[in-house]
């Protein structure tokens, strides 16, 4: 016959491992209001974020690198260079993230190049924009992205 220790002892483990698999799946469901602000968040918002040009957008996961980073403004256009890094990225899927993003704000590829340094560029009526993603050799991939006004033709 099982002693009342033991007994005890089992009804403890029996409640502990209850408690732990009431948490797991407490943890694995979301509520309404959950859902609702999921369905409520704009498409793209959560993938991808605008920096300084607000029809560039970039993928949230890249770091932004600041300090090399600059911005050119004046009242009739802006340019500069953004920087983001990030370790172990595929670089296939990062290209086909900006081919898609940059479609929808209406920039048009003009060409690209693939390779250990793959590089886009796209362009609208009135500025350039080129995309250079570096594979560095310690892990990291540097994407460089550089807007800037569109130059006018001489005659």
């Amino acid at each position: 016959m099982i002693r009342q220790e033991e007994l005890r002892k089992y009804q403890v483990w029996f409640f502990l491992f209850f408690i732990v698999v009431f948490m797991v799946w407490a943890g694995c469901t979301t509520t309404p209001k959950e859902r609702q602000k999921e369905r409520s968040t704009p498409e793209g918002e959560s993938i991808g974020k605008y920096y300084h040009f607000e029809d560039v957008r970039v993928p949230r996961e890249l770091n932004y690198q600041q300090k090399k980073s600059f911005v050119y403004e004046t009242p009739r256009f802006k340019a500069g260079v953004l920087v983001f890094t990030k370790w172990r990225l595929d670089v296939d899927s990062l290209i086909d993230f900006f081919h898609y993003h940059m479609e929808k704000d209406n920039w048009k590829l003009v060409n690209s190049f693939k390779g250990k340094e793959s590089i886009l560029n796209f362009s609208k009526p009135d500025k350039t924009c080129t995309i250079k993603i570096t594979e560095k050799w310690q892990g990291t991939t540097e994407v460089e992205i550089r807007v800037g006004p569109l130059g006018e033709k001489k005659m």
